[in-house]
C-alpha cells in the first residue's frame, strides 16, 4: 500500500456509458459536469479495456481478478462460482462493504453480491422468486443440462415479455437516486474504512430520462415513439433512420447527465462530510454501447472498441492528474483495489474456492505495473502474463443465449430468418494494444482492425496473418503480433473457439429437477 494511500473505496460504474459521449473524453454536449471537474483530481485513462462487452462477465472479472473463460458467468451459466470475491476479501480483512444497483445481473442469484455486507439491488422488473428460491434452482439446473436448454429458453421468453412490459414505459423510474441515497446512508452510518460499489444504469436501454434533464437534452424526443428495443432492429424487424438515431442519442446524453447530477451529490456529500481526501475513487463504465455502428444496437455480438475501450478515471494520491495513454484492463482494478487497502488476498473463502492474490504487475499504483515478464511461466502468473509482455489486453464473449432468444422471436415475428453463421450465434475472443486488435470469431471470419489509423474498425485486415496484404497500406506486423498474442491466450485458457456450439436440445430429463422447482414451473404454465 503506497504511504499516502486512503483508507476507503468508492468505485462507481456507470452501466453501458460510453467514453466519446462524456465531457472529459472531448464530448460537445455538457452531459457530464460532474466528471470534469472530477477529472482535475483524477487520472483520465484513454485506453482502458473491459474483459467483455457486457455487465455480468465484467463484473465477475472486477470482483475476482480473472478472465470470463476462468470464473465462467455468462448468460449460459449466469451465476458466479467457485471464486472468491473482492468483498468476501475486503470483508475478512475488517472493511465494512457494501453493493448498490438496479442491475438484474448484480443480485444475490448471481452471486455477484456474495460477501458483501450490505446490498441492494432495487430490482423491480421480476418478482424476487426469479433471483432467488426454487425458480432460481430450476433456471441454475436447466442451464446446467443441455437437455433442459428449450425450457430454460421459456423463462427467457418470459423473461424478456416482462422486463419490455415493466421497463418499457414512462413509469420506470430511474432507481439512481435511491442508489445513492442508500450509499450515503451506509457510509454515513459505519466507522470502520469501507469499500463501497455502485452500479448506475439511467444509460441501459430503455431511455426514458427524467423531465429536467429530456428538456435539456432532448426536448423534441418522444421516448416512446423511438426504438427501445435493439433486437428489434438487430433481427431487422425495424429499421432506423438518421434522425430516430439523433433522437436515441439525445435521449442516451440525457439519462447520462442525470447519472453525472447524482454523482455530484455523492461527491459533495463525502466532500462535506470531510471524506474525500481519506477515498480512493474509481469512476468506469463496464461496457459502452452501440448506436447504429457497425449497423448494430446495443451492446451484443460484437467487441468493437465502443463497446470495450470504455473511461476510466482513478483519485488517488499516488496517480497523477493527468490524461494517459498507455493501455490498461478493468480487470487490473481488482489489484489496484487491494494495492491501495494493503490487503493481500488470495485466501479463499471456501475451500476449493479460486482466490487471487494482490498482484503488483497488476495495480496501477505500482511502479512495476504491467511488467509481466517477470512472471511468464510461473505458477503466480495469469492466461495474459502467460500470453504477452504486458501490451496487450484480452476480451472475450460467449454465446449470448438470452439476447439470442429475444433475437430469434423478434425476427420470426417479422418474418426474417437469422442465419446461424453470423455474429449472432458466434463465441468471440479478442486480443487488443494501442493500434491493433485481432478477434476471433468462431462462425463467421475473423476480424482485425489497425486502431492508429482505423480507429473506428471500418476495414477489416484479418488477411494480413495469412500474407494477404493486396491493396493494403497497414503495417502488417502489428496485427501478426497481436493474432499470436491472442493465439498464446487461447492456449492458456484451454485453446481457441473455433466451432460453433451444437444447438440440438431437448427436456426429457425434467424428472430430475426437485419438486419445488417442478411446481413453480407448473404454476407458470410451462410444464402440465
Amino acid at each position: 500500500m503506497p504511504a499516502e494511500s486512503p483508507e476507503n473505496v468508492l468505485f462507481v460504474v456507470m452501466d453501458t456509458v460510453k467514453k466519446d459521449h462524456l465531457s472529459p473524453y472531448g464530448y460537445d454536449r455538457p452531459t457530464t459536469p460532474t466528471l470534469n471537474s472530477f477529472a482535475e483530481d483524477a487520472t483520465v485513462f484513454e485506453e482502458a479495456v473491459a474483459p467483455a462487452p457486457w455487465t455480468l462477465p465484467v463484473h465477475a472479472s472486477l470482483f475476482t481478478g480473472l478472465y470470463p473463460s476462468q470464473h465462467g458467468a455468462s448468460q449460459e451459466n449466469p451465476y458466479l462460482e467457485g471464486a472468491t470475491t473482492i468483498a468476501q476479501t475486503l470483508s475478512a480483512a475488517g472493511y465494512r462493504t457494501a453493493c448498490y444497483s438496479s442491475n438484474a445481473w448484480i443480485t444475490p442469484y448471481t452471486h455477484l453480491t456474495d460477501g458483501f455486507d450490505d446490498q441492494d439491488n432495487f430490482f423491480e422488473v421480476m418478482p424476487g422468486e426469479f433471483l432467488t428460491g426454487p425458480l432460481a434452482r430450476a433456471w441454475k439446473m436447466m442451464n446446467d443440462n443441455e437437455s433442459l436448454r428449450a425450457l430454460a429458453d421459456k423463462l427467457v421468453s418470459l423473461g424478456n415479455t416482462a422486463h419490455e412490459y415493466f421497463a418499457g414505459g414512462e413509469g420506470a423510474d430511474s432507481k439512481t437516486p435511491a442508489v445513492i441515497d442508500r450509499t450515503i446512508e451506509f457510509i454515513d452510518n459505519t466507522e470502520d474504512e469501507f469499500f463501497t460499489f455502485i452500479n448506475l444504469m439511467d444509460a441501459h436501454l430503455p431511455y426514458h430520462p427524467p423531465p429536467a434533464f429530456r428538456e435539456e437534452f432532448a426536448p423534441d424526443v418522444d421516448s416512446s415513439a423511438v426504438c427501445q428495443n435493439s433486437k428489434e432492429y438487430n433481427a431487422g424487424a425495424r429499421s432506423i433512420d438518421d434522425e430516430e438515431w439523433a433522437d436515441i442519442q439525445a435521449l442516451y446524453d440525457a439519462e447520462i447527465a442525470h447519472i453525472d447530477d447524482q454523482l455530484g451529490r455523492l461527491f459533495n456529500w463525502l466532500q462535506q462530510a470531510g471524506l474525500w481526501d481519506e477515498t480512493m475513487v474509481v469512476v468506469c463504465a463496464d461496457h459502452g454501447e452501440l448506436h447504429g455502428e457497425h449497423d448494430i444496437y446495443g451492446h451484443e455480438f460484437c467487441l468493437y472498441d465502443q463497446l470495450v475501450n470504455v473511461p476510466l478515471l482513478i483519485k488517488h494520491p499516488e496517480l497523477d492528474t493527468e490524461r494517459r495513454h498507455d493501455q490498461v484492463e478493468l480487470i487490473d482494478l481488482y489489484h489496484t483495489v487491494l494495492d491501495a487497502l494493503d490487503v493481500d488476498g488470495g485466501n479463499p473463502n471456501t475451500p476449493g474456492e479460486t482466490a487471487v492474490a494482490h498482484d503488483q504487475t497488476r495495480s496501477l499504483l505500482s511502479d512495476s505495473y504491467r511488467e509481466f515478464e517477470s512472471l511468464a511461466g510461473t505458477d503466480e502468473s495469469d492466461p495474459a502474463q502467460q500470453s504477452s509482455d504486458g501490451s496487450y489486453a484480452f476480451i472475450e464473449y460467449s454465446r449470448p443465449v438470452v439476447e439470442l432468444k429475444q433475437l430469434e422471436e423478434k425476427a420470426a415475428s417479422a418474418g426474417v430468418t437469422l442465419s446461424e453463421d453470423s455474429r449472432f450465434y458466434s463465441r468471440m475472443r479478442a486480443a487488443r494494444r494501442t493500434d491493433a486488435k485481432y478477434v476471433r470469431i468462431d462462425r463467421i471470419s475473423d476480424e482485425a482492425y489497425q486502431l492508429d489509423t482505423d480507429p473506428d474498425e471500418q476495414n477489416s485486415v484479418a488477411g494480413v496473418v495469412n500474407g494477404n496484404t493486396a491493396g493494403m497500406n497497414i503495417e502488417a506486423e502489428a496485427i501478426t503480433a497481436t493474432e499470436t498474442a491472442l493465439a498464446a491466450f487461447e492456449s492458456a485458457v484451454g485453446g481457441a473457439w473455433t466451432d460453433g456450439i451444437a444447438d440440438d436440445v431437448t427436456d426429457d430429463t425434467i424428472a430430475e429437477m426437485d419438486a419445488d422447482a417442478q411446481e413453480r414451473l407448473r404454476d407458470l404454465g410451462y410444464l402440465e
